[in-house]
């Protein structure tokens, strides 16, 4: 039987397909995610739920869309929840230009963290009232160019604008996540660069249990006015490996 057809070349009485139908379209939420996974070299699903603030069972769904795109890749890489990270295309399609690739098994724990510590200071009064912005380690490398790297890059930075009446108007803080302790001279080192060369205004230390009884030492024992400038506090619970769902 023929199909009579109108003239959009749609059968006839039937509505005429978009122009664009199975693309997937991206929101702002979206780019949002694949800009956090490329960031931070990928994600945990349940860190990058409460990112994106959705329910961590609707996670896997918009990664999915995400692997349609080509922009994602997903996996269980270790214990606890999946991963997303960004593929070249993703990284090419966001801009950020970093390599792409499954994140490093020995770096899982780190990277965690650092999420975890960011989602964290994200979600405090000071943040909402001084709207900082936060500086990729990623991000930091990229903007100094391999022959000239020597020095200590932190985990991040926190940039908080000049804006009048904001908290830390106009200041800058170096981010560092210590999940094991380093041994006192080379953490003496690292909070004494950080404190002279790169002219931070704060250096914010956050860490796991077992590392944070030697960066308290270290912080100790610098000088009064050097002390005031290095915070030391626990990380969050999230910064550590999440059981995996049953």
């Amino acid at each position: 039987m023929a199909v009579t057809t109108n003239s959009a070349g749609s059968p006839a009485g039937g509505a005429a397909r978009r122009a664009d139908a199975g693309v997937v379209r991206l929101t702002q939420r979206d780019i949002d995610g694949l800009l956090l996974c490329g960031e931070h070299y990928g994600a945990p699903y349940d860190l990058l739920a409460a990112a994106l603030g959705v329910p961590p069972g609707r996670l896997p769904a918009i990664v999915r869309r995400w692997r349609r795109t080509g922009y994602a890749a997903a996996g269980r890489l270790g214990p606890g929840p999946g991963w997303c990270w960004l593929t070249r295309d993703g990284m090419s399609a966001t801009g950020l230009g970093f390599p792409a690739g499954r994140p490093a098994l020995g770096r899982l724990a780190h990277i965690r963290a650092v999420l975890a510590a960011r989602l964290w200071m994200q979600a405090s009064p000071a943040w909402a009232a001084g709207q900082p912005w936060w500086h990729s380690e990623r991000r930091l490398r990229a903007d100094e160019p391999a022959a000239g790297r020597g020095g200590h890059v932190p985990d991040a930075e926190i940039h908080w604008p000049s804006v009048a009446g904001a908290p830390y108007a106009g200041q800058v803080w170096a981010i560092e996540v210590e999940l094991t302790p380093k041994g006192a001279g080379r953490t003496g080192r690292i909070i004494t660069e950080l404190l002279t060369a790169m002219q931070y205004a704060q250096v914010v230390y956050l860490t796991a249990p077992a590392a944070r009884p030697l960066v308290t030492r270290v912080a100790a024992g610098l000088a009064p006015w050097e002390q005031a400038r290095v915070t030391v506090r626990e990380l969050p619970p999230v910064a550590f490996t999440a059981e995996p769902p049953r």
